[in-house]
């Protein structure tokens, strides 16, 4: 990674850039940079000699249409307030490196756009609200913002002008450095998405209430409940491009038992950039017995013949949309008869749990189904004193089952996590609600409850269900589920 420039650039340059603008900041510079300033002479040549690369006559992004129908509803359920939702602004993640920028769910899901620094405000109109989208102009070339800075486009690229801006996201742009200001100045009721943007909750910091602003939250979380026809289609290309990535695992699945679970890791990872914008969430590489250590995200472990391989992993799109799909493969192609067994229970159960993710069904119903089907097997086995419905209503078998058996899912792997209780957990599916049936036992090895046959084996199988208006909808069916039809798979993927 190059060293920025980021010169002790001359004082008449920035204090002449300062007055400009009207700002008080120079351009932050890097201490120990090796060049000891910049001529008078540079400075002008950097200034002069570019050509106009202006875009003009854009199309707007897909889902400009249905931005458009989000912010509406935003606006008819709280008439007559500023609303304000901040993309949120890079984090450091050591000295001057950040980490990879990922807009608030929030933002993106009103806007589409994905740009750090970025805040949509919807002012109170006449009739609804007026929407802005406040975003960094190009970066100036006049006070060599556009080179010195370490955020300057010569050094992470170019960004949209406001003009392009507009185009893109149908919404008028503004200058987003010229908004804390305006909203220290703002008047009447106002509500902002906090934990994203500092100084614009500071600007608002005697204007908010942590109430009002946890009502906004929740709105937003719940509008995500139903997706639309772009959200469903984009669901379906994060599945789409996880089912390759599944695939490119089994086919290098030697070399991770060369190496380690890493291997697996880096295999998918190269799917996600390829194909989209990145995992949707650390994958879980879990071979042996990490594979009962829910959330295994270290991948460090070795890669064996004879072990199973829980991948639990998905691609998030470009448009932040995410997979979530879980396997739990033979590391040699082949299930022994001890993994079989607790694997085709898991299958039973998950079938159970597919077939209640139903229309009008409530969205607890294919957990139940799920978990019935789990008790009834450790019962059957003897790791538990039956009857079934004693086993439930105690929740004995959480031992082995451990988690709940889905989740909203959208652009957030586990989305619309702010909705309310009463709307989520005790409501009611409908058509075009997308979640997760994932069902598992986990036998850890430490485990002295169970037969020694049975510690160490941990099995996952996860799938992301669209709801339907007849049923629902398997968006990852192109993986195979059923023990026999992953064996088959696996072998032909191998050759």
């Amino acid at each position: 990674m190059s060293e920025a420039l980021t010169p002790e650039t001359p004082e008449a340059v920035l204090d002449e850039a300062a007055d400009e603008a009207g700002e008080e900041e120079p351009i932050k510079q890097r201490k120990n940079g090796l060049y000891p300033g910049v001529s008078d002479e540079l400075a002008d040549s950097m200034k002069s000699g570019w050509a106009d690369t202006e875009l003009r006559g854009l199309t707007p992004v897909a889902q400009a249409e249905y931005t458009a129908a989000r912010r509406a509803a935003l606006s008819a359920r709280f008439p007559g307030e500023r609303l304000v939702i901040p993309a949120g602004n890079l984090k450091t993640r050591s000295n001057d490196t950040e980490y990879p920028f990922r807009a608030s769910v929030e933002y993106a899901y009103l806007t589409g756009n994905l740009t750090e620094d970025g805040v949509l405000v919807l002012e109170p109109a006449a009739e609804g609200h007026k929407a802005t989208i406040y975003l960094l102009p190009r970066s100036d070339r006049e006070n060599g913002e556009f080179w010195l800075s370490g955020q300057g486009e010569l050094w992470v690229g170019r960004r949209h002008s406001l003009g392009e801006a507009e185009q893109l996201y149908g919404i008028p742009a503004s200058d987003v450095r010229e908004l804390p200001a305006a909203l220290t100045e703002a008047t009447g009721p106002v509500r902002v998405v906090r934990g994203y943007d500092a100084a614009i909750e500071a600007a608002l910091t005697d204007k908010v209430t942590r109430e009002h602003d946890d009502e906004l939250r929740v709105f937003l979380s719940e509008a995500r409940l139903v997706k639309d026809e772009f959200e469903a289609g984009e669901l379906q290309k994060a599945v789409d491009s996880t089912v390759r990535g599944f695939e490119d695992v089994v086919k290098v699945l030697d070399k991770a038992e060369a190496t380690s679970e890493r291997f697996i890791e880096g295999t998918f990872f190269l799917r996600a950039r390829v194909e989209g914008n990145d995992i949707g969430y650390g994958s879980i590489c879990a071979s042996g017995p990490h594979a009962c250590t829910l959330h295994w995200v270290r991948n460090d472990g070795p890669v064996r013949s004879g072990d199973l391989l829980l991948l639990d992993a998905g691609v998030e799109t470009h448009t932040l949309y995410t997979a979530d799909v879980t396997r739990t493969l033979p590391v040699n192609g082949t299930y022994s008869e001890i993994q079989k067994k607790i694997y085709d229970a898991v299958y039973d159960a998950q079938e159970a749990g597919i077939a209640a993710v139903q229309p009008g069904a409530k969205y607890r119903d294919f957990h139940d189904a799920a978990q019935h089907v789990l008790a009834e097997r450790l019962v059957e086995w003897g790791l538990l004193e039956g009857p079934v419905e004693r086993v439930l209503e105690l929740g004995l078998q959480r031992r082995w089952t451990l988690h709940g058996t889905g989740h909203m899912l959208g652009m957030d792997v586990h989305d619309c996590a702010a909705a309310r209780t009463e709307t989520y957990v005790e409501g009611t599916l409908e058509p075009g609600m997308c979640l997760t049936v994932e069902p598992g036992l986990y036998f850890q090895a430490d485990d002295l409850t169970v037969p020694e046959e049975y510690r160490g084996i941990g099995v996952r199988i996860e799938d992301d269900l669209l709801v339907t208006e007849d049923g629902n909808r398997n968006l990852s069916a192109g993986l195979p589920r059923r023990s026999d039809e992953v064996e088959a798979w696996m072998a032909s993927l191998k050759g």
